[in-house]
């Protein structure tokens, strides 16, 4: 027997992020309307003068749970075009997950390579190639609140080159970003300008080649470390620089 978890958070101009959702609702009747004038007919044609219901969305692609391409981080990636959404293998989507948590440590926290190597030991787990690797900071609790994008623990650059080093292609945070919250970063290099702040393992893909998914939702609800399967598909826009995806963890009981 198999348990789903849903991992994403859902499309609402509800989740307070700084690129928010907008979402238009049309009615059965509107569809009766729409239908009455497209095929030259009356809405009362239709049956109590209803036909279908739609949603016209509007939404940038890095707005809710989406995974990034490496063409998003910069034009090129291991001194080849990087590249998109499209473009990229589908086996990255479909492996072992493995659930790293953060809960630990406070919002804006820059876990390091040492934090993941000890969190491994602690499970008695070895990263294997292909690997899809979950970090959790419990973000999500506060997807409807303005302080959202601030509440994770973000992933530095050294410790993502481990990663990629240890054969992962796709990562992903619960939180708004993959690096710590934007704010913190820009204060940061006001503080002390120099090379290597600003969204610093985002760049790292110019030289090795991942995705990252952001905003994931529900990892608390995952009850093992590792032994436990993703599915994380991205929606197929062509050339797009992100696609939205339906993160799913597969248990088997």
């Amino acid at each position: 027997m198999k348990t789903f978890i849903d991992l994403s958070v859902p499309i609402t101009p509800r989740v307070r992020e700084p690129i928010p959702a907008h979402v238009h609702y049309a009615s059965h009747k509107d569809g009766a309307l729409q239908a009455a004038a497209a095929l030259q007919l009356e809405p009362h044609n239709f049956p109590e003068s209803q036909a279908w219901a739609t949603e016209t969305v509007t939404l940038n692609t890095h707005t809710g749970t989406h995974v990034d391409a490496p063409w998003h981080y910069w034009p090129t990636s291991e001194g080849k075009p990087a590249r998109t959404i499209d473009e990229l293998p589908l086996e990255w989507f479909f492996g072992n997950g493995v659930l790293f948590d953060f809960t630990g440590k406070p919002p804006g926290y820059e876990a390091t390579v040492d934090d993941f190597q000890q969190q491994l030991e602690e499970m008695g787990y070895a990263l294997k190639p292909l690997d899809i690797v979950l970090v959790r900071s419990d973000a999500d609790k506060y997807m409807y609140e303005e302080r959202y994008p601030m509440m994770h623990v973000g992933v530095s650059a050294q410790a993502t080159c481990w990663l990629i080093d240890q054969g992962i292609k796709v990562m992903g945070t619960d939180g708004w970003g993959w690096d710590i919250p934007l704010p913190l970063q820009a204060a940061d290099y006001r503080r002390e300008p120099r090379e290597g702040v600003l969204w610093a393992a985002h760049y790292v893909g110019i030289d090795k080649e991942y995705c990252q998914i952001e905003k994931l939702a529900n990892l608390d609800r995952i009850p093992q470390r590792f032994g436990f399967q993703v599915v994380c598909f991205p929606v197929k826009v062509e050339k797009g620089s992100a696609g939205w995806a339906r993160p799913v963890a597969i248990i088997e009981a």
